[in-house]
């Protein structure tokens, strides 16, 4: 692992540029990539994908199935080195322009697939993890291995509660689709408050009866995102992260809370939080 005060750097810098996006358009999702920063910085080491080249043919595909945060998607492609400029961020949810808000396919280099209606994303991911084992198939060979990627997705409560996810996920279960890596953002808040006033159910056993293999961590321990993605590259079935994360992570007097979800964060909330 590289220098942990230097991936906390690197999280923060991450975290208050979706929160800045957000209080500009005066509109957006701040809480969720601010939870999923420390994840994303992580994950970002082990990805295997090309800038330059986005439609390389064997990158690892990375979905957002909580396409409301998409400031954390135009972050990271930002500053990973895509064609997308600090104007395009300062224009998020603007009328044509980069990063609309909810991300959409062909309009941004490093977008996989356009995402909104929740649990959506989560099949989406588990279809790109199918048309990669049938290439495998018919491209592959003892003397040329041409397709050998990973599909990695980011979902949220919202996703898992919905019955497309469900079925996705069976589905990837019963192909055993080892190549598929989903981390659950399990904040536990919805925009109404806690996810405890509708659902209460063990993703974990879901999963695993699923045919899943599941794991469970800090979202916000850089040594365990790290280990669980090592551990990720040599599983023989689907894998689940369960990253419990705090929404709208740093946020002085609002972390935690159902009220970064789904407004911004408030010009004095940020100063402040920034100093802190």
């Amino acid at each position: 692992m590289d220098d942990l005060e230097m991936l906390k750097k690197q999280a923060d810098t991450i975290r208050f540029l979706c929160a800045d996006m957000v209080q500009r358009a005066n509109s957006g999702h701040p809480g969720a990539p601010m939870g999923l920063a420390d994840i994303i910085t992580v994950l970002s080491r082990h990805l295997r994908h090309n800038p330059k080249n986005p439609k390389w043919l064997d990158r690892d595909r990375l979905v957002f199935s909580g396409g409301h945060a998409s400031s954390l998607i135009y972050s990271f492609l930002h500053l990973s080195g895509y064609d997308i400029s600090l104007d395009d961020l300062k224009n998020f949810r603007q009328l044509g322009s980069k990063t609309p808000g909810h991300p959409e396919y062909g309009e941004v280099p490093g977008v996989e697939i356009t995402t909104g209606p929740l649990g959506q994303g989560v099949a989406n991911a588990v279809g790109f993890a199918m048309a990669e084992k049938l290439a495998e198939k018919k491209l592959n060979s003892e003397t040329a291995k041409i397709i050998d990627h990973k599909v990695y997705a980011l979902c949220g409560d919202g996703d898992l509660e919905e019955g497309i996810s469900y079925e996705a996920c069976a589905l990837a279960g019963h192909l055993v689709l080892d190549n598929l890596v989903m981390f659950y953002d399990c904040n536990h808040i919805t925009i109404e408050g806690s996810t405890n006033l509708a659902w209460s159910e063990n993703v974990k056993m879901r999963l695993e009866a699923a045919g899943w293999q599941v794991s469970r961590i800090d979202g916000h321990d850089y040594e365990e995102i790290n280990e669980v993605l090592l551990n990720a590259k040599e599983q023989v079935k689907p894998y689940l992260i369960i990253a419990d994360t705090i929404i709208g992570k740093d946020a002085v007097g609002l972390e935690g809370t159902s009220a970064t979800h789904g407004a911004p964060l408030g010009e004095e909330v940020i100063r402040k939080s920034k100093a802190a």
